[in-house]
């Protein structure tokens, strides 16, 4: 018996949670309350805006561009655009304009759908993306004018069309998404996503032993929608049928809160700042939001404390879910869980700490290895450190339109990290390769700093860079970001330092500033906290 041979195209799976629970609710934060649709206007209204782009002569891989927040608007973005065979194109909304300008000109965006608010950060480029023929704007009741030209009302541009658009049999190869890396080194480059990759990542990501997310969940997507497809998110929910929260451009602790609060939220996913952010609110106001029905948060983008994971869960019995991703790995790489094994049943709450500590276990479908310089692949024995590679069926194969060969090596994508695996196939990250700091010889981990600094009390954040030393090449220095009335005691810092690290791995010196930088996609910014420290002309101490 043979089985059919169907295409796995995303248009095939993104309506079904509103054809099996149409009444169920899509829920977005304004100004002035909550917007709300169900699932079966969402999908409709994203069927009219795909007869609406094709009228306008949009077509079968073309790229049509997002400039938005996580709202119900964008949401019919991601289940139309695709469907129709047209390349959703999310654009970071925290780039310079130069890179936005680099981006929407090398994917040669037709189309660009806009959230009103965000127009002035479009109006410095208006003049330098020519590809652009149309600026559809999303209307939130805030009144923001531009004289950007080309510009048509996202609801006239879809009103009065069908709700039902005929959606083509492609190739499942067929690119459906498009991501831009944030740009850290170099120009940023562009991840192509294909309805194949997507798909099976779709799938995945819903397994008990992933993020396991069920029909049965309110959803609220914290992680941006321009972020690596909002780490899949969207279209799991789409799928199954979840209550989907949304909060727009409202970025703040307290609106995530309300928001958990009042729709009732089981899961959500953001990043450690993120979280970081909203157990302060909650501790400052303890009584404030009823989290009784929130039941999982996923962390990911970078390492989060174990200490807040530890919090969340005996304050408020809330899983925390570790995540290791990146653009180019459409983002799902491994999951840490409390217990991910038939024989961690039985072990203790410290051991299950322990393991969530790691960046977890690779998704079934994907391979993952270290290796040295010399492409040797190393022992799985928890202490040894290489270059972290990953293959499988949803892992970029190469940029858009941009050849990196140093970023594959015979199959594997390179991912920048450096990494031991354990016996038992755990992933643990020791940090990005540049961000690596070399003294002596030997290597320290600036993220096992960062994360046992940040588990006192008094500190609410800490980046640890390396700085340049005559004698040891490099030395690492902590800054950190003191919570409210509490003063520096560097001592107090490296004597907490001292319980884990050797001598030599301790920072030489410990500075406090009133904030961290973050990337674009809410992590420390390391690339210009050195430049910054270069820019005032630090010199480390001389402690030889």
């Amino acid at each position: 018996m043979t089985m059919q041979n169907t295409p796995l195209l995303m248009s095939k799976i993104l309506g079904r949670g509103a054809q099996l629970d149409p009444e169920v609710e899509v829920v977005t934060m304004q100004a002035d309350g909550t917007h709300r649709q169900t699932l079966k206007q969402t999908w409709d209204r994203a069927n009219q805006l795909a007869h609406a782009l094709t009228e306008h002569g949009i077509n079968v891989g073309d790229r049509v561009a997002s400039f938005m927040w996580n709202n119900y608007r964008h949401l019919e973005l991601y289940q139309g655009v695709p469907s129709m065979g047209a390349v959703l194109h999310t654009l970071n909304i925290r780039l310079s304009p130069a890179d936005l300008e680099y981006i929407i000109n090398h994917a040669n965006d037709r189309v660009i759908v806009i959230d009103e608010d965000l127009l002035p950060l479009l109006e410095p480029i208006k003049d330098k993306i020519p590809c652009v023929e149309l600026i559809i704007v999303c209307r939130h009741g805030e009144g923001t004018e531009s004289d950007i030209d080309r510009q048509v009302d996202y609801e006239d541009f879809i009103s009065g069309k069908p709700t039902v658009y005929e959606w083509p049999e492609i190739d499942e190869t067929s690119p459906m998404g498009l991501c831009y890396t944030s740009g850290t080194t170099g120009k940023p480059k562009g991840v192509m996503y294909t309805n194949r990759s997507t798909y099976l990542h779709t799938l995945t990501e819903c397994l008990t032993d992933a993020i396991g997310l069920s029909c049965v969940d309110s959803l609220l997507g914290i992680v941006p929608m321009f972020h690596a497809m909002g780490w899949g998110l969207p279209y799991a929910a789409s799928m199954l049928g979840c209550k989907q929260v949304m909060p727009h451009r409202f970025m703040i602790p307290d609106a995530f809160l309300r928001l958990m609060h009042e729709e009732q939220v089981t899961v959500s996913a953001g990043v450690p700042t993120i979280w970081q952010g909203v157990r302060a609110a909650l501790t400052a106001e303890p009584d404030k939001y009823d989290l009784s029905k929130l039941k999982k948060l996923t962390c990911g983008g970078s390492a989060p404390p174990v200490e807040m994971m530890r919090w969340y869960w005996d304050t408020y019995k809330i899983e925390m879910i570790q995540g290791w991703g990146m653009t180019e790995t459409n983002p799902l790489g491994t999951i840490s869980r409390m217990v991910a094994k038939r024989t961690h049943v039985d072990i203790s709450e410290e051991e299950q700490f322990k393991n969530i500590a790691k960046a977890g276990l690779a998704m079934p479908g994907l391979e993952m290895e270290i290796f040295d310089e010399k492409w040797n692949a190393l022992p799985h024995d928890g202490e040894t450190v290489g270059e972290l590679c990953i293959k499988g069926a949803w892992i970029a194969s190469e940029y858009y339109n941009d050849p990196q060969p140093d970023k594959f090596h015979d199959g594997w994508l390179v991912t920048g990290d450096v990494a031991k695996i354990d016996a038992g196939e755990y992933i643990i990250i020791a940090d990005r390769s540049k961000d690596m700091i070399k003294s002596g010889g030997e290597w320290i981990s600036s993220v096992d700093l960062e994360n046992h600094i940040v588990g006192m009390a008094e500190i609410s954040q800490a980046a640890v860079v390396a700085q340049p030393h005559p004698k040891w090449d490099e030395r690492p220095v902590a800054l950190v970001v003191l919570g409210d009335g509490n003063q520096l005691d560097v001592q107090a810092i490296l004597d907490h330092c001292s319980d884990k690290f050797a001598k030599w791995q301790l920072p030489d010196d410990v500075l406090a500033v009133e904030s961290l930088p973050l990337t674009s996609t809410g992590k420390l910014d390391k690339k210009a906290i050195r430049a910054q420290l270069d820019q005032d002309g630090y010199q480390l101490p001389d402690l030889r």
